[in-house]
C-alpha cells in the first residue's frame, strides 16, 4: 500500500481549537474565578451587617455586646467557609469543563481523520469509548513520546482529579493520593505529621488553585501546539490492540456484507 497521511493537524483548526480553549477559560477566569478574589473582605461585611440588622434587639441594660459580637464572628465564619466551598466547587467544575471539551475534541478528530481512510463504526465507537490512557497509547503508536512531557503530567492529573470530583471515592481518589497529592488539602499542615495526615484526607478534600487551572489550561494549548501537522502510515508503529482488533472487525464485516 502506498505510504499516505493517516492523520492531519490543519493548521487552521488547530488554531480554532486553541482560540476556543482560550476564550473559555479567560471567561471562566473573568466571570467566574474572580468573583471570589474578596472572600475575606465579604465575610467581614456579612458580620457588619448582621450587626447592623439585630442592633434594633440589643438592650444595653440586659444584653452583652461581646455576646453580640461573637455571634456576628460565628455569622462572618460560616459565611466564609460557605463561600470557600462554592468558590473550591466552581474552580473545580471549570477545569472539569476545560477536561472534557478537550477530550471530546480529541477523540473527534481522530475519528474524522480515521474515517477519511477507514469506513466502519465499530473502530469509531471504540475510539469514542476506550479510556483516556488508550487514547495516549495510540497517540503515541505516532512516535510520539507525550508521555515524557510535562503537559501529559498535568493532562493526567487533570483526568484523575475530575473523576475523583465526578465520582467520589474509589480507585481515581487513590491514583491522585498516589500519584497527584498536591490537588489534597491534608487536614493537619505540620510537617511532622504529613504523612498520617495525608491518611485522614478523603475525595472532599480536593483543593485547587488558581495557578492549578492556569498549568492545566496551559497544558490544554501546548498539546493542540504540539500534534504533529502530519501522520503517515509509515510512522504508524505498535498500534493498540484495541484500534486493532476493532479495525480488523469493521473489515470483516465489510467483507461479509460485500460477499453476502
Amino acid at each position: 500500500m502506498n505510504d499516505f497521511v493517516a492523520f492531519q493537524m490543519w493548521k487552521p483548526f488547530r488554531q480554532r481549537l486553541i482560540k476556543s480553549h482560550t476564550f473559555y477559560f479567560e471567561q471562566a477566569r473573568q466571570r467566574l474565578l474572580s468573583r471570589f478574589e474578596n472572600i475575606d473582605t465579604e465575610a467581614e461585611q456579612e458580620m457588619d451587617d448582621w450587626l447592623t440588622e439585630t442592633s434594633h434587639m440589643f438592650d444595653p441594660d440586659r444584653d452583652d455586646p461581646a455576646d453580640s459580637y461573637e455571634a456576628a464572628t460565628d455569622v462572618g465564619i460560616e459565611f466564609y467557609e460557605l463561600l470557600t466551598e462554592m468558590r473550591d466547587r466552581t474552580r473545580l467544575s471549570v477545569i472539569a469543563g476545560m477536561f472534557h471539551e478537550w477530550d471530546k475534541q480529541l477523540r473527534d478528530w481522530l475519528c474524522s481523520e480515521i474515517m477519511r481512510w477507514h469506513s466502519g463504526e465499530i473502530l469509531r465507537q471504540r475510539v469514542w469509548s476506550v479510556d483516556f490512557t488508550k487514547i495516549m497509547d495510540l497517540l503515541e503508536a505516532f512516535g510520539w513520546e507525550i508521555r515524557k512531557t510535562t503537559y501529559h503530567q498535568n493532562l493526567d492529573g487533570c483526568r484523575v482529579l475530575v473523576n475523583v470530583y465526578k465520582h467520589g471515592d474509589g480507585k481515581s481518589f487513590q491514583d491522585l493520593r498516589a500519584y497527584y497529592p498536591r490537588y489534597i488539602e491534608v487536614p493537619c499542615s505540620d510537617p511532622a505529621h504529613l504523612e498520617w495526615s495525608r491518611g485522614l484526607a478523603d475525595y472532599t478534600n480536593l483543593k485547587v488553585t488558581v495557578q492549578d487551572i492556569e498549568a492545566i489550561s496551559d497544558a490544554i494549548v501546548t498539546f493542540w501546539e504540539s500534534v504533529p501537522e502530519n501522520v503517515y502510515v509509515s510512522q504508524v508503529i505498535n498500534l493498540p490492540s484495541w484500534f486493532e482488533v476493532a479495525l480488523h472487525k469493521d473489515i470483516e464485516l465489510r467483507n461479509r456484507e460485500t460477499s453476502a
